[in-house]
């Protein structure tokens, strides 16, 4: 429930990347939580207006996850898996397409 309650949505959408394909630039402000595993992951947001950006998992560090709505691309790629089936709302439903992790 916190990556909605972070999102302030039913979803929290990520595209992951390997650090080295990522190349970050300009200022970001940084919030530090416990993910579900106790490990903790740092939220990086635009300290002009507050959006999450990019984030990174202490428990995955050859990754960085971003934020699809940063990419500001309707043409974006769906997703392939979901995540934390249990706690989707009833009303959710995703594609046939989308493979679900029941975590």
């Amino acid at each position: 429930m916190e990556c909605q309650r972070r999102t302030g949505s039913v979803f929290g959408t990520q595209a992951r990347f390997k650090r080295a394909q990522v190349t970050i630039e300009g200022r970001a402000a940084d919030y530090v939580r416990k993910g579900d595993s106790g490990d903790p992951i740092t939220f990086r947001f635009c300290p002009a207006c507050g959006s999450t950006v990019y984030w990174t998992l202490s428990a995955l560090p050859e990754l960085i996850a971003v934020a699809v709505g940063a990419f500001a691309d309707p043409g974006f790629p769906a997703p392939r898996v979901s995540v934390y089936e249990r706690r989707r709302h009833p009303w959710v439903a995703m594609p046939a397409t989308v493979a679900e992790h029941l975590e």
